[in-house]
């Protein structure tokens, strides 16, 4: 299967920007959407970006105009920018890949984000 590593984060101050990254291990084929989720402490886990098989994007509306997920097809990567950054921001970020005819999901561990002040 496919293996799905976060890095990227760690300690930042508000306002502050990180830029998160998600590797796979090997190309992924047949490709429905690929996305960004976080899950705040003591919260449910919740979508930040997505980004279709299309190239179309969709943020939550918490971190519009602040956020931007891309991918890089060479380096088989996918990317969070996340600028302007905000103590509710902190949370453990997610890398998910939706693959295959039956829409499997693959997740990371997950790579945790602390917003200080």
């Amino acid at each position: 299967q496919v293996q799905l590593v976060e890095s990227g984060g760690g300690l930042v101050q508000a306002g502050g920007s990180l830029k998160l990254s998600c590797a796979a291990s090997r190309s992924i084929f047949s490709i429905n959407a690929m996305g960004w989720y976080r899950q705040p402490p003591g919260k449910q886990r919740e979508l930040v970006a997505r980004i279709t098989y299309a190239g179309s994007t969709n943020y939550a509306d918490s971190v519009k105009g602040r956020f931007t997920i891309s991918r890089d097809n060479a380096k088989n990567t996918l990317d969070l920018q996340m600028n302007s950054l905000k103590p509710e921001d902190t949370a453990v970020y997610y890398c998910n890949v939706k693959a295959g005819l039956r829409i499997v999901d693959y997740w990371g561990q997950g790579t945790q984000v602390t917003v200080s002040s």
